[in-house]
């Protein structure tokens, strides 16, 4: 994948998550910024996907972490806009899950708590260039 991307549409932010899936075969750690509605969540449903996960596929911003299965893999998608401390996150086995093999963990707000994300995390920033349009950039290994 070649940054910065441009996406004009959902789909189109789904169709990145799917492209990151197969970039993220052997697992991997994620972290997502930008404002409210610049599609975070949208990208992982593409993401979700590209995975193989079935099922719906909502913003964790009240429970903090939801979990899909993809054959032996998980995702793991936390949201730590509403996180008050860093323990909250470890609190719930966020150590345990960074080392589980093959799955990923992506989470939007990561910079909330970057200090947190591994330091081979890839980091994603999208921004809103308009009400259709987001351009995607990457800040990560």
């Amino acid at each position: 994948m070649d940054f910065p991307l441009k996406c004009d549409n959902p789909g189109a932010m789904q169709a990145l998550g799917r492209d990151l899936a197969g970039e993220l075969a052997s697992g991997g750690v994620v972290g997502l910024d930008g404002e409210l509605g610049a599609g975070k969540t949208e990208l992982v449903r593409g993401l979700a996907a590209g995975m193989g996960c079935e099922g719906e596929v909502t913003s964790p911003t009240f429970a903090i972490l939801q979990e899909y299965r993809a054959g032996a893999r998980n995702l793991y998608h936390f949201d730590f806009y509403r996180v008050e401390s860093g323990e909250e996150i470890l609190a719930l086995g966020w150590d345990e899950l960074l080392e589980e093999p093959a799955s990923v963990v992506i989470v939007e707000w990561a910079e909330k708590f970057a200090g947190l994300l591994p330091s081979k995390a890839l980091r994603l920033r999208i921004e809103i260039l308009s009400p259709e349009e987001r351009l995607v950039l990457c800040e990560g290994p």
